[in-house]
């Protein structure tokens, strides 16, 4: 029995557990160290995603730069090789997207810094938001996505690849459009007529109508997206320098 309850009240006795917080203050050297690594770790990964995003944006460019030398060389080139060059790129703005969602994490955080630690330190503001070392941390803590895979992709289409779409439509224009790039068969002289166009335009068994209008949908619903779309504000506005 007594043996019990030297056991209960050793395991009593047992040192509490640590709390999150700190058992005692950084000292200043000790804090100017921990925030310099800190932020020199936060550059290298918002450096590391800024690379994918630069090599999902390049792997885009390969796409579109092939596809035009395919579909534009010969005359027996499909023009679906087009419009398949603009799934591709649809499909590689889907990922930049993502990878972005990542990098504005980051970004933020380098940011943050940028603004409140080392701004301050160059040229002080009294009380500019004291408290964002403790948003730091809770967002080390718990960390979240600051934007949307929607407002991802709108800013992604705005700043690179509306211009990769721009280029494939006036390529698929160009290739229905003109006789010399086109099958045997087709309509010789200066410019196919409307009808030759849609029967060029043509996709296996879906007339060339329902393909124009597919392709109209799609590129007035992208061009709605990327300057229909409120504009951005703050840092990330037009002509604002941003990382």
């Amino acid at each position: 029995m007594s043996q019990v309850q030297t056991v209960k009240s050793t395991e009593a006795a047992a040192a509490p557990r640590a709390s999150d917080a700190f058992a005692m203050k950084l000292t200043s050297s000790e804090l100017a160290t921990t925030m310099s690594h800190f932020h020199r770790a936060e550059i290298g990964r918002m450096a590391g995603w800024r690379d994918r995003l630069d090599r999902t944006s390049n792997w885009a460019i390969t796409v579109v730069a092939a596809m035009l030398s395919v579909s534009l060389s010969t005359p027996s080139a499909h023009h679906g090789v087009l419009l398949f060059a603009m799934l591709l790129i649809t499909l590689l703005l889907w990922i930049e997207a993502r990878r972005y969602r990542f990098f504005d994490v980051y970004r933020a955080r380098v940011r943050q810094f940028e603004r409140y630690y080392f701004a301050q330190i160059f040229s002080p503001q009294p009380d500019y938001a004291s408290n964002w070392l403790a948003i730091v941390g809770e967002g080390l803590r718990s960390p979240r996505f600051l934007i949307s895979q929607r407002a991802a992709l709108v800013r992604r289409l705005r700043r690179n690849y509306i211009f990769m779409y721009t280029i494939l439509m006036l390529a698929w224009v160009l290739k229905i459009t003109t006789p010399s790039l086109q099958r045997e068969g087709s309509p010789i002289g200066f410019g196919a007529s409307f009808l030759d166009a849609m029967r060029v335009a043509s996709l296996g068994p879906v007339s060339g109508i329902v393909v124009a209008c597919i392709v109209g949908f799609c590129y007035a619903a992208l061009v709605a997206a990327a300057f229909l779309v409120s504009s951005e504000e703050g840092e990330l506005s037009h002509g604002t320098v941003h990382v």
